[in-house]
């Protein structure tokens, strides 16, 4: 059997510089199969419009570095991009995939959209739901999920060999830790999660889901489990009492992502856009006064 060593993917990390989002494509250097992760559907909120800018841009390294998408993965329901799974299944036909929890997703954003009875609740808009612990492969390489909570109810972590893909719990240390006061997400599961993470083999390579850039310093989206127990700036000397109270005062200071009420109804079904009217127009759904009274930015 193939070592740890021998079995490292080859990994590309794609920055939308509109969301500060990081995608990525993980490819087995034996098979050239490959995943994508947390894809970006382009989104102008001023105008409407949306494109595929960003997803062509994967497929046309997919296709450059002759690939073959074996999945396209989202590590949770995203409040700050539309997912590009669903425009990305129907160019490759890989199958589509997140963490089983999503269900419960779709009942707390169902209630607040006020959705009607006929939109499925059962995570049927992907291909498959992974629970905690769930393997697949991507060619011959294994991937084991990891369910971290905290971030939102559903949220995963995919451990490829030696790279993990720890979409919004951890970013890099600079950065911190992920926000908590989402509907569902929880400050305490978000620490137990992170522990769990730092618990993975020391070489491991993470890859955070965002990067903002602080200070103006360059873009830069993995780190080591050393360098964030050594210098994340959310865990520093903190116990899960400390760290729990951090959270919520920090959280009590944020605005909303500015798509937050644009994306997840998107994202609950699984990245696919609201079907056309009889006229071919497309409409979201913008709930009034459905978050509560955070800070204004």
């Amino acid at each position: 059997m193939s070592s740890r060593a021998n079995m490292r993917p080859e990994v590309t990390g794609f920055h939308d510089a509109r969301t500060s989002s990081v995608q990525y494509v993980v490819t087995d250097p034996a098979s050239r199969q490959c995943a994508i992760i947390d894809p970006v559907l382009d989104y102008d909120e001023k105008s409407g419009s949306t494109a595929t800018r960003s997803a062509d841009a994967i497929l046309e390294h997919v296709q450059a570095h002759g690939l073959k998408v074996a999945w396209i993965l989202d590590t949770h329901p995203h409040a700050d991009h539309f997912s590009a799974a669903g425009y990305l299944k129907g160019m490759t036909g890989a199958p589509t995939a997140i963490g089983g929890r999503v269900v419960e997703v779709q009942r707390l954003w169902q209630e607040i959209y006020d959705l009607p009875d006929s939109f499925r609740t059962d995570g049927s808009q992907w291909d498959r739901l992974f629970e905690d612990g769930d393997r697949f492969p991507i060619g011959d390489l294994d991937v084991r999920v990891m369910h971290s909570p905290g971030h939102t109810l559903c949220s995963v972590t995919y451990v490829v060999a030696d790279a993990a893909f720890i979409h919004d719990t951890l970013f890099m240390p600079d950065s911190g830790t992920a926000r908590t006061d989402f509907p569902g997400g929880d400050a305490a599961q978000l620490w137990q999660s992170i522990q769990t993470i730092l618990a993975l083999p020391a070489d491991t390579r993470l890859f955070t889901g965002h990067d903002y850039e602080p200070g103006g310093r360059p873009l830069a989206f993995q780190s080591s489990i050393e360098e964030q127990k050594r210098g994340n700036a959310h865990l520093q000397m903190c116990d899960e009492v400390a760290f729990v109270d951090m959270r919520a005062a920090r959280d009590r200071m944020l605005p909303m992502p500015r798509l937050i009420l644009h994306a997840l109804q998107v994202n609950i079904c699984g990245g696919r856009l609201p079907e056309r009217d009889e006229k071919g127009r497309r409409f979201l759904r913008i709930p009034l006064d459905a978050l509560g009274t955070p800070p204004w930015a």
